[in-house]
C-alpha cells in the first residue's frame, strides 16, 4: 500500500489485518481520485472509517488543506498516526464512534470518504447520520466503496464504477 499520486507519492502505508477491513487497492483508488481531482484542492476532508488513513492522506498529497480520520478501533489509530509521521498539511486522528462525532462535530466537510468495514451494514447508517447532522458543505461529495450493501441516500449521485464485486458510488449534496 501506498499513496499514488501528489505530494507525498511512493510514500509508503502500513496495514492491519483486522476481521471485515481490507485495503483499497491501488487501481480502483488511482480511480477514484481521478473522478474527483477537482474537487480535492484546498478541500476539508473526512476519512470516517479510516481504516489505514490511505483515503485521506491521498487526499491531503493531492492537495486537501485539511483532513479528520475517525476510526473506533485502536489499533487503526495506531496504524494511521503511523502513516501520517510528517504529514505538514493540518490532520486530526480521532477515536469515535462514527454515529458519536458525526453528532458532536461542528465542521462541514468539501469531501468525506465512506468505507466501512463490509458486511456490517454500516454505510446506510452513516449516509443516513451525514444528512442528518449535515456534516457535508453545499456541493460536497461522499465517496462511498461498498461490496454489498448498496447506499441508498437523499444525496445525487454523481459517479459510480464497479471493479468486480467492490463497487464505487460519489454523491453530491
Amino acid at each position: 500500500m501506498r499513496i499514488i499520486s501528489g505530494k507525498y507519492r511512493g510514500r509508503k502505508l502500513q496495514g492491519f489485518n483486522i476481521e471485515g477491513t481490507r485495503p483499497t487497492i491501488d487501481r480502483i483508488k488511482e480511480s477514484v481520485f481521478a473522478m474527483i481531482q477537482t474537487k480535492i484542492e484546498n478541500s476539508k476532508c473526512l476519512d470516517l472509517f479510516a481504516g489505514s488513513g490511505a483515503l485521506g492522506l491521498e487526499a491531503i498529497s493531492m492537495g486537501a488543506k485539511m483532513c479528520d480520520f475517525v476510526d473506533h478501533n485502536e489499533i487503526a489509530i495506531k496504524t494511521i498516526k503511523k502513516n501520517a509521521e510528517s504529514i505538514e498539511e493540518e490532520i486530526n486522528i480521532i477515536n469515535s464512534d462514527y454515529k458519536k462525532y458525526l453528532k458532536q462535530t461542528k465542521e462541514k466537510y468539501d469531501i468525506i470518504f465512506l468505507d466501512p468495514p463490509y458486511n456490517h451494514n454500516l454505510l446506510n447508517k452513516a449516509l443516513k447520520y451525514i444528512e442528518e447532522y449535515n456534516v457535508l458543505r453545499d456541493g460536497g461529495i461522499v465517496v462511498c466503496e461498498f461490496e454489498n450493501e448498496s447506499p441508498i441516500t437523499n444525496l445525487k449521485i454523481l459517479k459510480e464504477r464497479n471493479y468486480g464485486s467492490k463497487k464505487i458510488k460519489i454523491f453530491e449534496k
